[in-house]
């Protein structure tokens, strides 16, 4: 079975840069490097239509900023914008992507030597309020 995807290279570029810039905010956090290679390991794990467009050889993943403040500016509405946008095109793939990025995003915090970091939990309940947001 083949999926068809309609979705526009910016509805694309929007998933992506969700994501992937989800396990951005976590680096940028402090999560743990190799925490960050699980979660971008899960993000190219996704399957149906999530999963073919995170897997897209792409350039138009855009995650600007010089602080976490200015990713999270870019990322966090990204996140919302992205579930709202398959709740309006593809429901049955809202609950695919809100999966594939909560596990992704816990991945990248898996804690490194037995110690947490807090803002690395902060950032992981930012991530998961924007994407109920929509």
């Amino acid at each position: 079975m083949s999926i068809t995807i309609t979705l526009t290279d910016q509805d694309k570029s929007t998933l992506r840069t969700a994501a992937y810039g989800a396990v951005s905010l976590m680096a940028a956090a402090g999560a743990p490097h190799k925490g960050i290679t699980h979660g971008s390991i899960a993000l190219t794990s996704a399957t149906g239509l999530v999963g073919h467009v995170l897997a897209a050889k792409s350039k138009d993943i855009r995650l600007p900023g010089k602080s976490v403040a200015e990713l999270a500016d870019e990322v966090l509405p990204a996140l919302t914008a992205a579930m709202s946008l398959l709740g309006k095109q593809y429901p049955e793939e809202v609950d695919n992507f809100r999966g594939t990025v909560v596990v992704a995003v816990e991945a990248a915090a898996g804690p490194g030597k037995g110690e947490s970091n807090p803002a690395v939990a902060v950032m992981a309940r930012k991530v998961t309020a924007a994407l109920d947001a929509a």
